[in-house]
């Protein structure tokens, strides 16, 4: 009988609930927008804006893998990274790839954009709005609109991507990067099979409380 395969431990349970709540609310949230469902619409947008604050938290105060310090790399490693990507040898990191890193931060940047820019967004007839439009103009709220919309079809290139990637490291390198996602470890490799993870879920809570505040606030407006 063959020895079971040493397992690192890759993700803790709050980067993997993030990862999936992001990917049903960005999809509740396209959905209600096309049945022009406001107000669950804009519920799912005050959900997305703590589950980002959150992120941004955790990205200074959770473990190695979750920290940007640990996965936000230089010019130098990523290119040197890409250059081995025709490698079917996978790559080693205890948690995001150089290239994966950065499409990380891109995805995070990008929907941050989209959910600013519905915060500020007024309709034509001016009869739905966001939290802050009145802190702009008319005008400016609705390029807002303009620029929330837009910036989806940006989302939906960077999902497409991610989605090709997962299909190239499962067919070409023989890494499943799915899995790890779903039960947090992965087959170890070099000196990781050693490592463990260690989370504080205090801070977790720290950070919900910070996030679900803050969402609040933004969706008062900040009119207490």
């Amino acid at each position: 009988m063959s020895k079971p395969s040493a397992t690192a431990r890759v993700w803790d349970p709050t980067v993997r609930l993030f990862h999936w709540l992001l990917v049903v609310l960005i999809a509740f949230s396209w959905w209600s927008g096309e049945q022009h469902d406001m107000e669950r619409h804009r519920l799912s947008g005050y959900a997305i804006l703590a589950l980002l604050v959150f992120r941004v938290f955790w990205g200074f105060a959770g473990p190695h893998t979750a920290r940007f310090s640990s996965f936000v790399r230089g010019p130098g490693a990523v290119i040197a990274y890409a250059r081995r990507l025709g490698s079917r040898q996978g790559h080693a990191a205890h948690g995001h790839n150089p290239l994966g890193g950065w499409s990380v931060v891109a995805m995070l940047v990008v929907i941050a954009v989209m959910v600013v820019a519905g915060l500020f967004s007024v309709d034509v007839d001016g009869l739905e709005s966001g939290p802050l439009a009145d802190y702009v103009s008319f005008d400016q709220g609705r390029s807002a609109a303009e620029l929330h919309e837009t910036v989806f079809n940006a989302i939906l290139a960077l999902v497409a991507l991610h989605v090709v990637a997962v299909g190239f490291y499962l067919v070409w390198k023989r890494q499943n990067l799915v899995r790890p996602m779903i039960t947090g470890r992965r087959k170890a490799e070099g000196s990781d099979a050693a490592a463990e993870l260690h989370w504080s879920p205090v801070l977790a809570l720290v950070g919900v409380v910070l996030a679900v505040a803050v969402a609040w606030a933004v969706s008062t407006g900040f009119r207490f």
